[in-house]
This record gives structure tokens, sequence and C-alpha cells, in this order.
């Protein structure tokens, strides 16, 4: 009891809304706990078409397919697309469903330093001699919370003739004036090719995933994409509960608004305080400690004074960086962020990392 949650992809609080809840239960009445099959013999409701074209709206894409999460969408991919006369180019800090997902694939593969956009572009000079080329980043980067220059990888892109696929799991649904994501946030939403995401996190928490894009390529992951062809259809409570999540996003951009206010005031507060955050204006804000012990005995002492947060260490992060990801949400009350900084500097002071 009072313990608060800092650690959650609850960005907009909307995994307890009232709203998103009843929408959940009202489709488990309706059309029942699952489909027992996948998508193409008796797994296709009306309700899972509906909520591919929403997102394809929300995302001002031609279309959408659903997945039973985002590593899924990841995973299915690079291998439905990409032949050994391609090449994909992926940032050195992606997600580790990005990083399987090329494993899957035959195409040829060069990784770049991450944000390097000098890297980036030397990788695609050599990837010319290719068919095609498919540039792959996370659009925000879960462990440090930095976004990625996507103007200018938008740009190399257009130069070399490579395609832009971005994984939107930290920023669907709260980055960008309406939510759309790192693509509306940096103005390059008709340059980005492909993007991945997630239902189970600022979309109501409970689980999916989707790709988004043009209509052939939605079409060729139908015939092609193996974690799509071969595991069940999401159960149509969760359908429910995304769905009414993206109605209230593209109701109203008042949610998404309030996370950029309650962000600066913690990453204010605590930079005030002495602690060193990483990322760029994110409600993932990692407070840096670099000792992997230090990292695990605060978080521990910081759930003696009610507030939840985890620390990470090697191998999750490089040796030398372990860090508490606090993450921000938009139920967060000015209060609840005063009380979380009060904790941290309390318990920083007590274990020497701060003076």
């Amino acid at each position: 009891a009072g313990i608060l949650n800092f650690c959650a992809n609850n960005y907009l609080g909307l995994s307890s809304h009232p709203e998103v809840i009843r929408a959940g239960v009202e489709t488990l009445e309706r059309f029942g706990a699952g489909l027992s099959s996948v998508r193409f013999i008796c797994g296709t409701q009306s309700i899972h078409k509906d909520l591919e074209e929403k997102i394809a709206r929300f995302h001002q894409r031609e279309d959408a397919i659903l997945y039973a999460s985002c590593f899924d969408a990841n995973a299915g991919i690079f291998e439905a697309l990409l032949t050994p006369e391609d090449a994909v180019l992926s940032d050195e800090l992606n997600h580790a469903s990005i990083i399987d997902g090329i494993r899957l694939c035959k195409a040829n593969k060069y990784r770049y330093k991450h944000m390097d956009m000098q890297d980036l572009e030397a990788k695609l000079q050599e990837a010319q001699k290719h068919r095609l080329r498919l540039v792959a980043t996370d659009g925000a980067f879960s462990m440090d919370g930095d976004i990625a220059p996507l103007q200018e990888i938008c740009r190399l892109a257009e130069k070399y003739e490579a395609l832009v696929f971005i994984d939107e799991c930290h920023a669907t649904g709260f980055l960008g004036p309406n939510g759309r994501g790192t693509d509306e946030l940096l103005g390059v939403m008709d340059k980005v090719t492909i993007i991945n995401s997630t239902l189970g996190k600022a979309l109501g928490g409970a689980a999916g995933g989707y790709t988004t894009g043009p209509k052939p390529l939605v079409d060729l992951l139908r015939q092609r994409s193996r974690p799509y062809l071969f595991s069940n259809s999401l159960p149509p409570a969760v359908v429910g509960c995304a769905s009414k999540a993206l109605d209230l996003l593209m109701e109203s951009n008042a949610i998404a608004q309030s996370m950029a206010a309650k962000t600066q005031r913690f990453r204010s507060k605590m930079t005030a305080a002495g602690f060193t955050i990483s990322g760029q204006d994110h409600p993932i804000c990692p407070v840096m400690l670099g000792d992997a012990r230090l990292a695990s005995v605060m978080a521990d002492d910081m759930l003696s004074r009610g507030i939840y947060v985890i620390g990470f260490s090697y191998p999750v992060v490089p040796k030398g960086k372990a860090r508490i990801r606090v993450q921000i949400s938009a139920v967060h009350s000015d209060e609840d962020i005063d009380r979380c900084v009060e904790a941290f500097t309390e318990v920083g002071r007590k274990h020497g990392a701060l003076p």
C-alpha cells in the first residue's frame, strides 16, 4: 500500500483508464475469450480488421498488420522483406528484438555506431552494391531515453536510395504534438517507410504489436511473416482495450501533451539535486550511477521509501553504465514526482551517490 510505480511503460496511464477497462470487458463479453486459431484460418474478427485500420489511420499510413507482440513484429519483418541481394543497416544499440529479427534474415548486415551519422553514411556507401537497402533504428532508445536523429537518417536514406524502418515502442502515443511518435516529433512522417510498434506500453499496456506502412508490404507480410502466420490471434479483450486507447488519443492530444511538463519537472529537479540524467526530454529518465551494486541497493532503499524502481546493469546495459531507469507517466501527479525526487536525494546521500 502507498507504493508509487516509477518503472512501468504505462506512459499515458491508459492501462488503468476506466474507459479502456470497460471496452475490454465489453469486447470480452461480446466476442469471447479467444479465437483458438491463427488469423488466416478462423482467427480474424471484425474487431481485428477495425483495429488494423485504426492503427494505419493514427500513423497516417496505408495499412497495418497485428502481431502478438512487437517482438513478433520485429521477428517477422526482415526475413519476409529482405533477400541475400539486400542490405540492412542497424544502430548498434537497437532493441534485442530488432537484432534477433535481423539475425533471421539472409540480407547483408551492417551495424553503425549509435546515432553516428558519419558512420551510417560510410556504411550506406559501402552497401550501394546491394539491391535494396534498409536502415533500421529505434525511434526512442529504451535504455538511455535518447531519440534517433531521424531527420538526418531520412536525408541520408534519400541520398543513397534506402528505406527507413523505425521501432516506436517507446514513442507511440506520447511523442510528437499528437502522440504519433518520433517521426511526427521530428517532422519526417512522409519519409519513414515502415513503423513497428506495440500495444503493450502506452496504448493500454496489455499485449500486441503491429507493422504499419505501404499496403504492398502489409500484403507481403500476411503471406510470408512467420510470427503472423503461426501465432494465435490477439485476444478480443486486448483488441478492445487497444482500440479504445487509440480512440482517446485521436479525440484529444491532452493526455500526450501532459507528458512534457511532468518529464521536465522530474529531469530538472533531479539535475538540480546533483544527479546525471541521460536522454533527451523523454519520459524514460535513466539516473546514471555507474556501479551495479550501487544501483541495486539504491533501488532497494527507494522501495522502502515507497518508490518502486529497478536497477539496470550489465548485460542489460554496457559495463560501467549501471543506472536506475525511472519512467514518468501521465498519471503521476506533481506531488508524486516531488516525492520520488526527495527519496532519490535521501538515498543518494546515504550511499555516497550525492555529496
